[in-house]
């Protein structure tokens, strides 16, 4: 990934600053970042069809896709009432994973509300770096007279 004249991954708790490693003063972009951008990709490219739909979407509601997926099975699962057995949840697990290339690529706990257990994927991220420390400025506005 390169950026230039850029911020790739602002900090929200710190005016969406630019990330730094306190130790040393290159900026980082974190693996909830990276994958962020990966799911955004997959989804503009793919057009959200399966198998390549995303579960975790950004302002996206998880538990009623899950639901969805005991629904599409005809289970009799709700988050409340009535609580999914092994093979349901293994079953929704499966549907989950055939239909959301997040799901298969990062995992995902699906074990909330309806339950689908959870999936563990075979790509792991870690933070990015920068290889040039940043030099951090902070400006205040003035008003003129």
């Amino acid at each position: 990934m390169t950026a230039k004249d850029g911020n790739p991954n602002g900090d929200p708790d710190a005016a969406n600053a630019p990330r730094i490693d306190p130790q040393d003063m290159h900026g980082l972009v974190s693996d909830v970042c990276l994958k962020r951008k990966i799911r955004n990709y997959v989804l503009l490219a793919k057009e959200g069809k399966e198998p390549f739909d995303i579960f975790v979407r950004q302002g996206g509601v998880l538990n009623p896709l899950i639901q969805q997926a005991h629904d599409e099975l005809g289970h009799d699962v709700d988050a409340k009432n009535k609580k999914a057995d092994r093979k349901q949840v293994s079953a929704a697990r499966a549907v989950m994973c055939k239909r959301y290339f997040d799901v298969r690529t990062f995992g995902a706990v699906m074990s909330v509300g309806a339950n689908a257990g959870q999936v563990r994927g075979p790509s792991r991220l870690a933070s990015a770096g920068r290889s040039i420390p940043f030099c951090r400025l902070t400006l205040a506005s003035h008003e003129w007279p």
